[in-house]
């Protein structure tokens, strides 16, 4: 195993332009590290954040690391670790601080409990597209909303990899996904995804009555698809003042799953639906051994049978184009993951 190994680092915060590829020393793996070839690495609206230093923690300028997910070979194991042996096939994902343990690189040493097989049937583009979209929409949806065969569920931005997999998490276990785009281009691509329905909310500027126009629309058409009902649980990464009518798409006694901030305006809460309103974190679910073992569980059955097909919108060659897939990522033109094959 060499020495050093090509790494994305920053050491300001700001646009893609801040990353750099630079040669960062790899040690032996110790005692419960495994030590990985990367293969390829997926990009989430996270890293994006990160970078920009607006993220829920802080990057350790002045030389930070990047990335949650990856796949690869493991090359070397250290003491104590029995699960993993030298050529399998993995993944990464749980309980990495990217500051310090990023993997977006060439080489990476992780705790043995960040680092999860990969089926032989999932080939390295997949496997980085995976970890963090199943396992988010899996300890949302299920174990969060309690979603179930037969109920809807609203999707918001689900154009992304989270929302992409939580089409086909709802799908596996008999529910009904309801998909919402701002653009008729993706409907095509989330109905493939599996969508059941897909509500497009219209553009910014393209001429709806007010910012909430959306959100009402998608609250009216639900409600149409249910026959008066409603949705049972709403998976929004969006939050904002759109939250309120939004919610009016739950029937009562529903589950409201905010994951995301992407509009970080204060969210107005609706007072006379009778609903649950909940916050997720990926984290807290996957830093805990019984939550690796459920979500892990999940996501490789999935994998392993075909039931889960991770959306890959744009795959670029080479840890050279990682600039160039930030860029990508934040037109949020695509839909489903970006990946950087190595």
């Amino acid at each position: 195993m060499p020495t050093t190994a090509r790494t994305v680092l920053f050491h300001e915060l700001g646009g893609p332009e801040v990353l750099r590829i630079e040669d960062v020393t790899v040690p032996e793996p110790g005692p419960g590290q495994v030590a990985l070839r990367v293969e390829a690495l997926g990009l989430n609206r996270a890293e994006a954040l990160f970078r920009a230093g607006t993220y829920y923690y802080r990057p350790t300028l002045p030389a930070s690391r990047l990335g949650y997910e990856a796949s690869g070979v493991v090359e070397a194991v250290g003491e104590g670790v029995t699960e993993l042996a030298v050529g399998d096939p993995v993944m990464t994902g749980p309980g990495i601080e990217m500051g310090t343990q990023g993997v977006h690189a060439e080489r990476v040493v992780l705790p043995e409990t960040a680092v999860l097989r990969r089926p032989a049937s999932v080939d390295a583009v997949s496997g980085a597209a995976a970890w963090l979209t199943y396992t988010t929409a899996y300890g949302a949806l299920l174990e969060t909303a309690g979603l179930r065969p037969g109920d809807h569920v609203v999707v918001t931005g689900a154009s992304s990899g989270v929302g992409t997999a939580a089409l086909q998490v709802a799908r596996r276990i008999g529910a009904i996904p309801v998909a919402t785009t701002r653009t008729a281009r993706k409907r095509q691509g989330l109905l493939d995804a599996g969508a059941a329905h897909v509500v497009v909310t219209g553009e910014p500027g393209d001429g709806a009555d007010g910012p909430d126009a959306g959100a009402q629309a998608v609250a009216r058409e639900v409600r149409r698809l249910t026959g008066g009902r409603g949705a049972e649980v709403l998976f929004d990464a969006i939050g904002g003042p759109a939250f309120r009518p939004l919610a009016g798409a739950l029937a009562p006694g529903g589950h409201a799953v905010l994951y995301g901030w992407l509009d970080p305006r204060p969210a107005e809460v609706p007072w006379n639906w009778p609903f649950t309103i909940h916050t997720y974190a990926n984290m807290a679910l996957t830093s805990t051994p019984e939550g690796r073992r459920r979500s892990s569980a999940f996501l490789g059955a999935g994998l392993a049978d075909g039931g889960f097909r991770p959306v890959v919108a744009e795959v670029l060659d080479g840890l050279d184009t990682i600039r160039d897939a930030h860029r990508l990522l934040e037109e949020n033109r695509h839909t489903g993951k970006v990946v950087v094959r190595l």
